[in-house]
């Protein structure tokens, strides 16, 4: 009979320290502090200095400030150019990613890759072409001012210009998701008698819910946020085509620092809430993934 081989004993394996990576304790707080102290200076202390400032002066102050007619009229601006790009970039999301994922047709890639063209543009660049294509001196300038009407210097091209910077956020977020599912439960739906409209509102929509609304709450951020696109369209016309990062900027210049807080904290308050949801989705997401794959598993 062949002598036994002796297997060499296993190496001891490091003690963990509780952590996955086994690294010191002392390394993980060191980790933790260093992301509390970066968070603590470059988004806590901003937030609260925008609001201390707001509120330095008072209540009233503050309120006079939101109820001036070029903040009001900055407000409502904001809120027309949100309220139109937004349902815009989540009908053209839908359709890219749509298209990307489940089909195959030439210049695919060059859809894709003009997509991310805003993400690789400066929005000043973007404002420009703009100008460039509806201002007076531009390709479509002439036979606008022949018609009576106005894109540069007016709502309509801060719109555009809004939509410009912030349509790739639905897609981004919808092409990848929509690539992993793969197209089985459309096509089994198409087999069984489902239209194209009955597919996607009853498969493949529900699948992709919560980065559909990922991707919304991004670019609401971003279209409320937006300052270079539309600085370079709008021409900075108070109460006319000024959005409130625009009527900041101009109240911060002329030295109204209560007022240029005031409006300033309306967005700051905008991106808590955007924060709020984006966590909110983000938990939710991640725990509908781990459930189905705890049931895919069983």
């Amino acid at each position: 009979m062949a002598a036994a081989i002796a297997l060499p004993a296993p190496a001891a394996r490091p003690a963990s320290h509780g952590s996955a990576t086994g690294e010191p304790a002392w390394v993980r707080r060191t980790l933790i502090g260093l992301a509390l102290a970066f968070l603590t200076l470059f988004l806590f202390v901003p937030l609260a200095t925008v609001f201390h400032e707001a509120l330095k002066k008072g209540l009233a102050v503050y309120l006079d400030a939101l109820a001036e007619p070029d903040a009001l009229a900055a407000i409502e601006l904001t809120l027309i150019a949100t309220a139109i790009a937004v349902p815009a970039n989540l009908v053209f999301g839908i359709a890219a990613a749509w298209a990307i994922a489940k089909f195959e047709f030439r210049g695919k890639a060059v859809l894709i890759t003009l997509i991310d063209l805003p993400f690789a543009v400066s929005p000043v660049i973007s404002g420009l072409i703009y100008v460039l294509l509806f201002g007076a001196q531009g390709w479509f300038g002439p036979w606008l001012q022949a018609h009576d009407i106005k894109i540069i210097f007016a709502v309509p091209g801060i719109v555009l210009a809004t939509i410009f910077v912030t349509f790739p956020f639905v897609a981004r977020e919808l092409i990848p998701l929509m690539q992993a599912q793969g197209s089985d439960e459309e096509e089994a739906a198409i087999v069984l008698g489902a239209s194209g409209w009955q597919t996607l509102w009853r498969v493949t929509l529900p699948n992709v819910k919560w980065g559909l609304l990922y991707g919304v709450i991004l670019c609401n951020a971003r279209a409320m946020g937006e300052f270079g696109a539309v600085s370079v369209v709008s021409g900075h016309i108070r109460g006319m085509t000024n959005t409130l990062p625009l009527h900041v900027e101009i109240l911060y210049n002329e030295y109204n620092f209560a007022a240029a807080f005031a409006v300033a904290s309306i967005l700051a308050l905008l991106a808590l809430v955007t924060l709020a949801a984006k966590t909110f989705v983000e938990w939710h997401y991640g725990h509908e993934r781990q459930t189905a794959r705890s049931e895919s598993l069983q």
